[in-house]
């Protein structure tokens, strides 16, 4: 697959840099990577946090692809897959947290934001938005547990390097798509899964309960099954991921 990287210094957000070019043929991976956003976007209303040139700030577009829009929640498994598999290769304790963020251990490392347009049967244009924390060592947002890979590993990386082992990775994950041979995405991203195993805390709109994950259907619902048996299903936003059953200390939730 062709790249067509663009650097760029500084720019309010790559997605929205994206967005404004054409669309392009299917052969094309298109790469927007800034040193710096001034308006870098988060899932929902957040923002994402970043020093300038400390880390991969990327956006990639991909254009005409083959999925049925009721499965379009595939390529963000894809793509959460293609970034935990960069990662994995420096550390150890990766996993996906539903939806599409990376975490090590019980940290946020990594989060992406997906842009999609839909043309009849086909995805017109995707764009994954994607921060990894790289070099930072302090962050001052009241997101409730960054951590970096200088942080984990105890020293700088390049992050040219980091961002040639995601846009191989993501190459990987997304060559299947054009195939139609993506039947293994979903199975894979389970396996990866923060706590995929055993009862955990989480919150809804009712309080604190415990529950495991039963499954992530292919429209993106998270479907968690209570000590009670009774299975409770949630689009993003509608449940937390709590550490224990106490009110949250910080403005956000995980």
């Amino acid at each position: 697959m062709q790249r067509n990287i663009i650097h760029l210094p500084e720019t309010d957000s790559t997605n929205r840099y994206l967005h404004d070019m054409e669309i392009s043929g299917s052969d094309v991976m298109t790469v927007a990577v800034a040193d710096y956003q001034t308006a870098g976007k988060g899932q929902g209303t957040n923002r994402w946090e970043s020093e300038r040139g400390k880390n991969l700030l990327v956006s990639v577009m991909l254009c005409h692809l083959p999925v049925e829009p009721t499965r379009q929640f595939l390529l963000s498994e894809a793509g959460a897959l293609a970034v935990g598999t960069a990662l994995s290769s420096y550390t150890g304790g990766i996993t996906l947290k539903w939806p599409n963020d990376i975490y090590y251990n019980d940290l946020k490392l990594s989060g992406t934001l997906i842009e999609t347009s839909i043309g009849g049967t086909e995805i017109r244009r995707c764009i994954f938005g994607i921060g990894i924390n790289v070099n930072q060592d302090v962050f001052r947002s009241d997101a409730p547990n960054p951590v970096s890979l200088r942080q984990i590993l105890g020293h700088e990386l390049s992050v040219d390097e980091v961002l040639a082992k995601v846009l191989d990775a993501m190459e990987q994950e997304m060559e299947p798509f054009f195939a139609s041979r993506y039947a293994s995405v979903s199975e894979r991203y389970h396996a990866m899964l923060y706590r995929s195993e055993g009862y955990h805390w989480y919150r809804d709109e009712g309080g604190y309960f415990e529950a495991k994950i039963q499954a992530v259907e292919d429209d993106g619902h998270l479907l968690l099954a209570d000590k009670s048996g009774l299975l409770r299903r949630y689009a993003f936003k509608e449940v937390e991921f709590r550490p224990h059953p106490q009110p949250p200390s910080r403005g956000r939730g995980e």
